[in-house]
């Protein structure tokens, strides 16, 4: 027998018995389950958040309020701008049937009624306009300047109502963003600054930390987005009737100017 006959001999391995080959294959199995088992990804923004540091939490409270007083103000805007087009169509649509001034001034001033939009500026105007005719020789010019300088202080009155508020959407646009990367910046500050009590930095110990604080930066987004939205639509509607009531406070003072010379 040859040497390497005998080595490969002495080297042969007896094959393991059945129990051990049983156990193998169970832990195997175990093993690829385990690894094919999903890892609990799911996110669970309540508990995220409660477990946030004060800081961020106040931070995320005011983002709440914020956010709430939006769609408050973004519901009751889009109401008063709806009722103040509709209102301009309806006084238009009288204005220019050929009603009677005097009728409609007297409809204006009724007891117990509320006035604005283009009849409040119609009803300064006209007002205006009526009050130096008891005199003897009135001025005319005089009288067109005082209607004039009535037309547009209501018109001044009625604008004022209805921007009223845009200028909080504005801010909350463009400041919660900011607010929130605040809260951000501050808990992920608090993560890294607990590291400092861990012998071993892995992304399991710093990842909960950062995902409570990168909530505040989410909550700000969602503050802001329909904030800056609703102030580029409402002001872009207020400006529309804006055009409207300077184009109404143009026509009528024509109208009055020709009324007067022909009562000259």
């Amino acid at each position: 027998m040859t040497p390497i006959s005998m080595l490969l001999q002495a080297t042969q391995v007896e094959p393991l018995p059945e129990e051990a080959t049983a156990s193998a294959t169970e832990l195997a199995a175990e093993t690829g389950a385990a690894a094919a088992a999903p890892v609990g990804t799911e996110l669970d923004m309540l508990q995220l958040v409660l477990h946030a540091s004060i800081p961020v939490q106040l931070v995320m409270l005011l983002l709440l309020f914020a956010s709430i007083a939006s769609w408050v103000i973004i519901f009751r805007k889009k109401r008063m701008l709806d009722r103040a087009a509709r209102e301009a169509d309806r006084f238009e649509e009288r204005f220019w049937s050929g009603a009677d001034m005097t009728k409609l001034y007297a409809a204006a001033t009724e007891r117990n009624r509320e006035i604005d939009g283009l009849e409040a500026i119609f009803e300064s105007g006209f007002r205006e306009y009526s009050r130096p005719r008891g005199r003897r020789n009135p001025d005319s010019r005089a009288q067109l300047e005082g209607a004039q300088r009535g037309m547009r202080v209501a018109t001044a009155r009625e604008l004022d109502g209805l921007e009223h508020n845009l200028e909080f959407l504005a801010n909350v646009g463009s400041i919660a963003p900011y607010v929130g990367l605040l809260g951000t910046v501050w808990g992920i500050m608090i993560s890294f600054h607990g590291l400092a009590n861990v012998r071993e930095a892995t992304i399991a110990t710093v990842a909960p930390g950062i995902s409570e604080a990168l909530i505040a930066t989410a909550m700000g987004l969602f503050a802001a987005i329909p904030a800056v939205w609703a102030y580029n639509r409402y002001a872009t509607k207020v400006e529309r009737i804006a055009g409207r009531y300077d184009a109404f406070a143009e026509e009528f003072s024509s109208i009055l100017e020709r009324q007067a010379h022909g009562d000259e």
